[in-house]
């Protein structure tokens, strides 16, 4: 508010001086009598006007301000009729300055209306246009003080509809104030000579002329960079954070600090990332549940209800005695120590290409091969298991597991209705190495793998493993013959 204030007493003070100075020593005025007393009565004026229309000003701009000034102090959130009104506060200070402007008009054409019909219309035609200059500058530099505020106004979400002028009216208004207001002053100053050609000297109008050509340059430039910063720095911060989102860094954000559809294009860009974080998560959290390739299979093909079949191996893992765990311990360490064993599952399954399919209580179901192809998936399932097998001893020796491992081809795809359905594996290699486990556990080593993954592994791997006799297990017709290693 301090700078809003200097800004604007400062600003409009020059250009009152410089208005008053131009109209007295520069424009051409049309002869008067007396015009030493007509310059001393508009110098009363002047002095006076400035000294009733400042203080007036000021009480009408503080009151504008102060329901912004009151959310600020609070520390809290605006609300959406704070908010616009935030946003709206340099229209409202453009109202001031052309409501000080006009009425400055109007005053002089009266005070020298009945000098001067012509001088009147000619002081009050270029206090107009002056105050055109300064109540538009007086809006950029209002905007461009006031963007930290409407940042903060903008927190709770930009309004439905541009709340302020947006790029086309500050191009036209840039243009009109830079350009044409200077550009009317000069035809004017040649439509007077033209009408009375003796009327001035032309040393007078030689300094209006070059009066208006500097002052049209300079308030031209300065009117441009207002307007063209105030579309590429916020036009540059997307383009940043765009830039930040192709590199894969999501958590980025666009500080909204407009309210024309430049702000409204900030705050879009804010919800695109935020839906692309969202997105992250989701994907996150789909390859959490159902493995990272088979997420990845689905966003690339989409998903149906059915399967394929597919050559893997599948590794069957199993706590031993997990009911008298369960009714010896509390549940909530028992729920600790089954992620503790769990979390060596995953490593050990993702360090040889493998993915877990489910978590069954306290066993869990691997496959390797599907849906992704991997070279060798027999021999991946062998060497996790083996691998598997001396983590559980050497890190979690209160959990010990049966570990069963069989290998050929099962249907894997999408099982269950439209509306809920998961990715498993079905086929007789599943149920094998479920039965396996189940024989492991009784084994001194509790890792067994079936023939037919041997016999699928790669010579390096199979060479680690030993077959021994035929077994029967429950729920096959034919005898299978295990591997230990």
């Amino acid at each position: 508010m301090r700078r809003s204030a200097v800004a604007i007493v400062a600003s409009n003070a020059l250009a009152a001086v410089v208005v008053f100075a131009y109209l007295t020593w520069v424009v051409p005025i049309p002869s008067i009598a007396h015009p030493g007393q007509v310059t001393l009565l508009n110098l009363v004026v002047f002095t006076l006007y400035l000294g009733v229309a400042f203080p007036a000003g000021w009480v009408w701009s503080m009151r504008r301000v102060r329901p912004i000034r009151d959310w600020m102090a609070a520390g809290r959130e605006p609300t959406p009729g704070e908010r616009d009104l935030a946003l709206r506060a340099p229209l409202h200070q453009l109202a001031i300055l052309a409501a000080g402007w006009g009425g400055a008009a109007l005053l002089f054409l009266a005070v020298n209306l009945a000098i001067s019909f012509a001088m009147a219309v000619e002081i009050s035609a270029t206090i107009v246009l002056g105050g055109v200059v300064t109540s538009a500058l007086g809006y950029l530099l209002i905007e461009r003080i006031n963007r930290a505020t409407t940042a903060l106004a903008l927190a709770i979400g930009p309004p439905l509809r541009p709340a302020t002028p947006g790029v086309s009216t500050r191009l036209l208004l840039t243009w009109a104030i830079g350009t044409s207001v200077f550009l009317l002053g000069i035809a004017a100053l040649a439509i007077a000579v033209l009408v009375d050609p003796g009327g001035e000297s032309v040393r007078r109008v030689g300094a209006s002329v070059l009066f208006l050509s500097i002052g049209g340059l300079a308030v031209g430039l300065l009117t441009t960079t207002f307007a063209a910063r105030s579309v590429a720095e916020p036009l540059e911060s997307i383009r940043s954070a765009l830039a930040e989102v192709e590199r894969g860094r999501i958590e980025v954000a666009v500080p909204v600090e407009d309210g024309s559809e430049v702000g409204l294009l900030q705050a879009g860009v804010n919800r695109m990332v935020a839906g692309l974080r969202e997105h992250e998560r989701l994907r996150d959290l789909f390859g959490r549940h159902v493995g990272e390739d088979v997420a990845r299979r689905a966003l690339e093909r989409g998903v149906s209800l059915g399967g394929e079949i597919r050559e893997a191996a599948m590794l069957f893992v199993d706590v031993v005695g997990s009911t008298a765990l369960a009714s010896s311990r509390p549940a909530h360490e028992v729920v600790a120590m089954l992620n503790d064993f769990f979390g060596v599952v995953v490593a050990v399954v993702q360090d040889h290409d493998g993915w877990v399919n489910k978590f069954e209580g306290d066993a869990a179901l691997c496959v390797f091969g599907a849906p992704l192809a991997i070279d060798d998936s027999a021999g991946a399932a062998l060497a996790a298991g083996r691998e598997l097998r001396d983590r559980l001893i050497a890190e979690l020796p209160d959990l010990p597991a049966g570990i069963g491992i069989s290998a050929g081809p099962i249907v894997a795809g999408n099982v269950g209705a439209e509306e809920r359905f998961e990715y498993t594996v079905i086929g007789d290699a599943v149920n094998e190495a479920a039965r396996l486990t189940e024989l492991a556990k009784r084994r001194r080593g509790r890792l067994l793998a079936s023939e037919a993954v041997l016999v699928r592994a790669r010579r390096g791997e199979a060479a680690r493993w030993r077959l021994e006799g035929p077994v029967e297990l429950r729920g096959r017709p034919v005898l299978t013959r295990i591997a230990i290693a």
